[in-house]
């Protein structure tokens, strides 16, 4: 039987940072198609009327907290961004771009440290274009793949596609039509995986 493990996030969620460092691991270990889901975060907030954690103190401090926890558990490096939140539109559209071009494991590969291992100001077009070309992209290219009406579109799509499909923030990942939120469900993600074998 064939399975898949669909993963839709945001580059500006922190959880959704962990979760990546785990999720393809995951899907190798239980022979599933990993399925890539780039949406906008903001765009999910706004259609739920969910919000950051971090708009209540209490809830942040938490949330911070229990994040560096859990890198510690996965043995991966967490610095949580002194520009937290930021607008993820660019870069959500730079994935897609990335996505369609056959390099969006790459691309995360480079954006997703950036935001949450070196804590660089990824709101900035130049420092954005500084990490690209660190990571051997053109930044020109990507740049101009994501201001590509189509790319506009698909990052919209996704992001309608996730809330009618339940989800109301980042990460969300689904194993058939089942709904798993947060990176502190990745072992239900991989036994709902192992149950289908």
């Amino acid at each position: 039987m064939s399975k898949t493990l669909e993963f839709y996030f945001d580059v500006g969620s922190p959880a959704s940072y962990l979760a990546w460092t785990q999720v393809p691991n995951i899907a190798r270990r239980q022979n599933a198609q990993l399925s890539w889901k780039p949406m906008l975060l903001g765009g999910v907030f706004k259609a739920t009327g969910n919000q950051s954690p971090v708009t209540i103190p209490a809830k942040g401090a938490f949330m911070q907290a229990d994040l560096a926890r859990y890198a510690q558990r996965y043995d991966v490096p967490m610095q949580f961004s002194p520009f937290f939140p930021i607008n993820t539109l660019q870069l959500m559209r730079g994935a897609i771009a990335c996505q369609q071009l056959g390099k969006l494991e790459s691309y995360l590969d480079a954006v997703f440290p950036a935001l949450w291992a070196k804590g660089l100001d990824m709101g900035q077009p130049d420092i954005v274009a500084e990490v690209l070309h660190s990571g051997g992209f053109d930044p020109d290219e990507v740049f101009n793949v994501a201001g590509s009406a189509e790319v506009k579109a698909r990052l919209i799509t996704n992001t309608e596609e996730a809330v009618a499909r339940g989800v109301f923030g980042a990460p969300s990942l689904f194993v058939d039509d089942i709904l798993f939120f947060g990176q502190d469900r990745l072992d239900w993600v991989e036994q709902q995986l192992v149950a289908k074998a």
